[in-house]
């Protein structure tokens, strides 16, 4: 079985898109390999939240500041952020990329045919928002994420790269 995604190579993505910002909370599949290094790459910012909903908001102003930021998180926490994405971002067409661990996600297995309730629920709550979306399950996948990024600033709307499977350094 494959390995997943390089946190280098995602690193390498957010800095051809133009990102200086990361707003985050920790979380299990994306620290050791992209949030740590991410915190020792001087080409960034690191903003250590207390809760993920205020990284909408912050991700929101720096947008209007002129700069590009990522939001990384767990998908629970995306789950607790779901009014701040809806109000900010989806309503009011802001370009809040978000970077989402996929905490219990099998790497076998489809987020949609996951055991696990909070992951199943991820892509079909994202559709009905209309929130783009991406999978990153493997550094192969990881070549979409700055275009990605920089669709959502000209479209200026939100979205979401969806990380599978735990990040290697």
């Amino acid at each position: 079985m494959p390995s997943g995604p390089s946190g280098a190579a995602i690193i390498t993505a957010l800095d051809q898109a133009r990102v200086r910002f990361v707003a985050a909370v920790p979380d299990i599949v994306t620290s050791e390999g992209l949030l740590w290094p991410l915190s020792r790459d001087s080409r960034f910012h690191l903003i250590r939240l207390c809760k993920e909903d205020e990284g909408i908001s912050i991700c929101t102003g720096l947008a209007f500041a002129g700069h590009r930021a990522v939001l990384l998180m767990q998908q629970t926490g995306l789950l607790d952020s779901i009014n701040s994405i809806c109000a900010i971002a989806v309503k009011y067409r802001q370009p809040v990329c978000m970077i989402v661990g996929m905490q219990g996600k099998e790497a076998d297995q489809l987020p949609d045919r996951s055991a696990h309730h909070a992951v199943r629920i991820v892509g079909p709550i994202l559709d009905a928002m209309g929130v783009e979306r991406i999978s990153i399950e493997d550094t192969g996948d990881v070549a979409a994420l700055a275009s990605a990024i920089d669709a959502a600033y000209t479209q200026e709307r939100p979205m979401v790269a969806l990380i599978g499977r735990e990040v290697t350094a």
